[in-house]
């Protein structure tokens, strides 16, 4: 095996800590050339930050070890990686690639006995799809509404309903529940 195909590190031997602080502060640069409108720029600083060793070992570790669906197998069935192919995968994993189909998984919807499907993408797309958030979550949380709160990171229903408490604690507000599910029933 050539030196230039041997991987530069041993997967326990990575700096977990500085590769979070140098993938940190391109998110960083990212999220302020946005809240300053500078698009050439943000979508520079993204190029840089994908292309980046640090965010695409971040992204592989995310999917193969710290993530609850870990031993989710997609189509090609790898349920687990060892430290070599995760090596290998750091490699492997380039925006522009064909991903491959999703496994569907049928699973229970809460509270019926109807179910919802569940598309299941391969380890490899997996990473793929951390690195690439990686690089556009700084960018438009810089752009979002500061009282929005769904699907954000660091926000939850608590935060929310906080806000909501926070805004009608002062004074007396009216608050209408009403369903209008029926009202489209006539519409074509």
């Amino acid at each position: 095996m050539n030196t230039a195909s041997r991987p530069m590190y041993e997967w326990n031997d990575i700096n977990w800590r500085k590769l979070e602080r140098n993938v940190f502060k391109l998110q960083k640069r990212i999220y302020q050339a946005s809240n300053r409108g500078d698009v050439k720029l943000v979508r520079r600083l993204q190029k840089l930050l994908i292309s980046s060793w640090s965010a695409r070992t971040l992204s592989v570790r995310r999917v193969t070890q710290d993530n609850q669906g870990k031993k989710t197998a997609g189509v090609d069935g790898v349920k687990a990686l060892t430290p070599k192919q995760r090596l290998t995968l750091i490699n492997k994993i380039a925006l522009g690639s064909k991903v491959k189909p999703t496994r569907r998984v049928w699973i229970p919807k809460p509270g019926t006995e109807e179910k919802r499907p569940l598309g299941i993408p391969t380890m490899e797309d997996r990473a793929l799809q951390a690195l690439v958030k990686l690089g556009l979550e700084p960018e438009w949380e810089a752009r979002f509404e500061p009282n929005s709160y769904g699907f954000r990171p660091g926000r939850s229903c608590h935060d929310a309903i906080g806000a909501i408490f926070s805004a009608i604690k002062h004074k007396a507000k009216f608050v209408l529940d009403a369903d209008i599910s029926k009202c489209f029933d006539e519409t074509s």
